[in-house]
């Protein structure tokens, strides 16, 4: 029986100590779209340290949406700029809601989703590193993305032990 006691609380400190590890990102910033209405010229920046580059890293874009968003996806232009090198230019395309326009983020009025940029990402060289990100709609103004985010964090970390998930 006592056999059976130490073996259940040896259990029970192996998963704590497993699941108290602090995960600490290293950039996690959320940006307000203006009167949620972002306009075509309108360009969000995301800054950040790199110190160490030989590890690997997760980048997620995090998109904040209402029901006053009137499009199942969203086009952005998004650029890398490093601290040594040429610019890195791509788009994005997120898809915020299915072909009969439930959303696909969890939230009840503001959804949020995620959109992995690059996985298992090195950085080039250590120092600073921007992020920009332009919307790449047709319209020149679009209502309903009330807030983007950029979350940098360690790669190979176990689902649900990022910050702030």
């Amino acid at each position: 029986m006592l056999k059976k006691i130490i073996n259940s609380l040896l259990a029970i400190l192996i998963c704590a100590l497993s699941f108290s590890c602090d995960y600490q990102a290293l950039y996690y910033q959320y940006q307000v779209i203006d009167h949620s209405a972002w306009g075509k010229d309108k360009v969000y920046y995301f800054t950040f340290m790199v110190t160490d580059n030989s590890i690997p890293y997760d980048i997620t874009l995090d998109i904040r949406n209402s029901n006053k968003y009137p499009y199942q996806n969203l086009w952005l232009f998004c650029n890398e700029e490093p601290p040594v090198g040429e610019m890195q230019k791509d788009t994005i395309e997120c898809m915020l809601a299915d072909e009969f326009g439930k959303w696909y983020g969890s939230g009840i009025s503001l959804y949020e989703s995620s959109f992995p940029i690059r996985q298992n990402y090195r950085f080039a060289n250590p120092g600073q590193y921007t992020f920009c990100f332009r919307q790449g709609m047709r319209d020149s103004l679009i209502i309903g993305i009330q807030e983007i985010g950029l979350r940098v964090v360690p790669a190979n970390v176990p689902s649900g032990l990022h910050p702030d998930e």
